[in-house]
């Protein structure tokens, strides 16, 4: 998803200029109108909008966890938000979390709710604000940040087994990567010098990597430049709704990768939507925020339709099976949850089981990916010095 500069007006009047993560102007903009804002512009952020843009970092997961432990900790102990915000500003070592706690305290001062002041930082998940808002308008603040903070334990936890998994394939491509780059653009080329020296005739297949390696270090930088400019072009083209779509597309009819990618996004979905049911709010602003917050372009769609159809009179579930996007055995679950009215705790059960399924498919991915890496990395390894060593095998028999 893309960052784009967005600048509405509340049903107070009041004119907000924020960042906004999404797929294209006319999505991000679509979106506020639905939240009943006024919006003046939407403008791509980044050095091709020709504007003055503020940057914004993201706040480090594990650190904000830490905060919203110790934030939640001092509310029990029965200190006042501004005086728990003061003594968690002292202690805080980043230096930028820092910086937008003071601006938090110091809007809280003013008068602003604690969600508000946290939204107008535009760094926080929307998910986090969503909950913030519940808990004050329920008068039941420690209640919905415990489980905020336990969503983002099991989500932080999820992701880090996630990260895990990919690293040793990630490490095996890159190496093998860059040794194909070096055995081709310096290793071929010495050989192609040596053999030049000796007027050797070569066999066809030593020639033809030969020619491949002169030209490839001859082109590579060449061949850089292309592949910047083509990996420029496909981002700018992702942030496009066309882009998004096609690319997304692509991705979830992947095999393999693209069952995983379903699973993740509805375990995601659904502990989010839990959260926010739990904490007192409304199915269908409950919908709206965590559709928004999927980084799937279908799926984020097919939510949003769902959530209309909900508003509509429609159940969740009918919903959700119509937009043919969440598997069967999910919406089952939310179906049944939905009749027996206890549609959070449902779907942690959807959300665990998920999790658990990607982890076992990821698992079962990475026992055969590692392998064929392996096997790919010896065939073209092997090829290659082979077709190099060859003429010197005949020229060793010659002599004897």
């Amino acid at each position: 998803m893309a960052e784009f500069l967005v600048k509405v007006a509340d049903e107070r009047g009041r004119q907000l200029e924020q960042v906004e993560t999404g797929f294209s102007e006319a999505e991000v903009r679509e979106r506020y109108a639905q939240q009943g804002f006024l919006v003046y512009w939407v403008k791509p952020k980044g050095i091709l909008s020709g504007g003055k843009i503020r940057r914004h970092k993201k706040v480090r997961q594990s650190t904000f966890l830490v905060f919203n432990q110790q934030l939640l900790t001092l509310l029990k102990a029965g200190l006042p938000i501004l005086g728990s915000l003061d003594l968690l500003i002292k202690r805080q070592k980043d230096t930028y979390f820092r910086s937008l706690l003071q601006n938090v305290r110091e809007r809280v001062k003013g008068g602003e709710l604690l969600s508000e002041a946290f939204s107008a930082q535009n760094v926080f998940p929307k998910i986090y604000t969503t909950t913030l808002m519940a808990g004050e308008k329920s008068g039941n603040m420690d209640e919905v940040l415990t489980r905020y903070i336990n969503f983002q334990r099991l989500s932080l936890g999820f992701k880090k087994k996630l990260i895990v998994s990919l690293v040793y394939p990630a490490l095996l491509v890159s190496v093998v990567f860059c040794l194909l780059i070096f055995l081709v653009t310096y290793v071929v080329p010495q050989f192609a010098k040596l053999y030049e020296d000796l007027n050797a005739s070569l066999p066809a297949v030593t020639l033809f990597m030969l020619n491949v390696g002169t030209h490839a270090q001859r082109y590579a930088p060449v061949a850089v430049l292309v592949l910047i400019l083509v990996a420029f072009l496909v981002w700018r083209w992702k942030a496009t709704d066309k882009g998004a779509e096609t690319i997304d597309g692509a991705l979830l009819k992947a095999p393999i990768v693209g069952n995983i990618l379903v699973k993740q996004q509805v375990a995601t979905f659904s502990r989010m939507l839990a959260t926010l049911l739990a904490g007192g709010m409304p199915l269908v602003p409950c919908l709206e925020t965590a559709g928004a917050s999927m980084s799937s372009r279908k799926i984020l769609l097919g939510v949003r339709d769902a959530a209309v159809r909900v508003r509509e009179g429609q159940s969740l579930a009918k919903s959700l099976e119509e937009q043919k996007l969440f598997p069967e055995l999910s919406v089952e679950m939310i179906e049944v949850g939905e009749s027996t009215g206890a549609l959070p705790s449902m779907l942690n059960s959807v959300a665990e089981f998920y999790e658990e399924d990607v982890q076992t498919a990821l698992s079962a991915a990475m026992a055969l990916i590692e392998p064929v890496i392996l096997i790919i990395m010896a065939v073209f390894v092997g090829g290659i010095l082979i077709s190099l060593y060859l003429p010197i095998f005949s020229l060793g028999s010659n002599i004897h």
